[in-house]
Parts: C-alpha cells; structure tokens; sequence
C-alpha cells in the first residue's frame, strides 16, 4: 500500500493548494493503515474471527515499523474491529461491527447535552409505531413467533424488574428488526440500548417498586395486544396502540423528576 508506505511522522497540517492560508491535516501513517484494514473488514474480505497476519508479515506489507502497527491496532480496536491478545500466543482477530459501541458514544454525547429519558421515548415515539403499521400490513407466520417469543419470554420474568425491562426492551428491538430496514435497526438498536441502561439505572433506584411493578405489568399487556393486532392485520390500530404505550412510558418516567436525566458513565 503507497500510502501506508509514506514516511512515519506525525500528521502535520499543510496548506491546500489554491486556497490561502488553508490548513489541510496529512494522515498518520498508523492512521492509514488503519483506514487500510477497516475497509477490508467492513467489505468483507476480513471476516469476524479471522485472525489478521502475523506483525512481521504485517510490517513488511505496509513497510512500517512494530510501533506504527501497534497504533493502528489500537484504532481498530476502540473502535471495536478487532481484538488483541498479547503474549507468544497472541495476535489481532477481526470482530464484527458492533452497534453498542456506537450506542456508547451516542449515550455519551446525550448525557454531556443534559438529556432525559423522555427525549429517547418521545424518538423512539416517532420511529417504532410506523414499525408496527408495517409488519401488520406485512408480516410472515415466522414473524408472528417470534413476536410471541418475546413475550412469553417477558411472562417468565414478570417477578424480576430488571429481567423485565431487558425483556420488555427485547421485544421494542424485535419490532424494528422484523420490518428488515438495516438502516431503522441500527438507529433503533442504539436508542434501545441507550434505553436500556438508563431505564435499569432507573428501576434499581425507582422510590415506588409496587408502582413500577404496575407499569411494567401494562406494558407487558400492551405488548401481547399488539401482537393480536399484527397477526390480524389491523394497521390503524395496532399504530395508535403503540403511540400510546411509548407515550406512556414516557410520562411515568417524566414523572419521576430529575433522575430521568440520563446518567449512564459509570
């Protein structure tokens, strides 16, 4: 690869030509190489447990030194791309693209800008009613089990608030996923896990465990009802049915006070 080949030195700005005293950053060589092999891994030419070449082998393809590969390993690997085990048996092995870790960044950035829980209900109110419209309109047998699954899945631990709300969440992410849009899945993925451990956080402190019972037992029924509702094609009311149990689980949560504001650095 030319480019990884280039000399090993730290990015330094130079001016773009044609533009005065604009500052274009050059590329570290680590930086390069890491850009090198994440297109690999995200085109599929490096599948998830594939272990990439040995560092020797490595160093001589890009013509780079020991350090320079380590730093782009550790690109990689913040990002979640590979893993590294050191030591004689050791080496880097790509993973799979994960959607939590972009979650985690998103979850970060929300808590610097002060947002609440609610702000994700009322999201999440915008994305996942249309969802259940479309798999009422259009759905498969398959479809229909799965989403019975999950909420036989919530009946088994209707006594455990933590379980259930991890439970219960499962069966928001399953909605989405059944309608097949990759792009929905991956905004809703990160909104559900985001969700997910603020609304743990939230249970585990709740001040009325009886109350929060109650609510969760309503949300429980709400899901079994929509499920009748995509199994028997009724589109209208299976959307309003779902706008309504995510509205009003924002006001429970809206309700509570200031500890809807998300706190999830641990």
């Amino acid at each position: 690869m030319a480019e990884a080949a280039a000399a090993e030195t730290p990015s330094t700005p130079v001016r773009a030509p044609g533009r005065i005293g604009r500052q274009v950053r050059v590329p570290k060589t680590a930086e390069l190489v890491a850009g090198h092999l994440r297109r690999q891994i995200v085109r599929g030419e490096l599948k998830p447990g594939d272990a990439l070449p040995p560092e020797s082998g490595l160093m001589e393809q890009f013509g780079i030194s020991r350090p320079t590969l380590r730093e782009a390993f550790r690109v990689l690997e913040s990002e979640s791309l590979i893993t590294v085990r050191r030591g004689a048996h050791g080496g880097a092995r790509v993973s799979a693209p994960d959607a939590d870790v972009a979650a985690r960044f998103a979850g970060l950035i929300l808590e610097y800008r002060g947002a609440t829980l609610g702000d994700l209900y009322r999201a999440a109110a915008l994305i996942e009613p249309q969802c259940a419209r479309q798999l009422a309109g259009k759905h498969t047998v398959e479809d229909i089990k799965r989403l019975r699954d999950a909420v036989a899945a919530e009946k088994t631990v209707l006594e455990d608030p933590l379980g259930l709300v991890h439970a219960q969440d499962a069966f928001h992410a399953l909605l989405v996923e059944l309608t097949g849009n990759q792009t929905l899945i991956l905004l809703c993925g990160m909104l559900r896990n985001i969700i997910d451990r603020a609304n743990a956080s939230y249970t585990a402190g709740a001040a009325d465990p009886e109350a929060q019972k109650a609510q969760a037992l309503r949300g429980h029924r709400a899901h079994v009802r929509l499920v009748g509702l995509i199994e028997a094609g009724k589109a209208d009311e299976a959307e309003k049915l779902w706008q309504r149990h995510i509205t009003a689980a924002d006001d429970v949560v809206n309700g509570a006070g200031p500890k809807t504001v998300l706190e999830l650095i641990d």
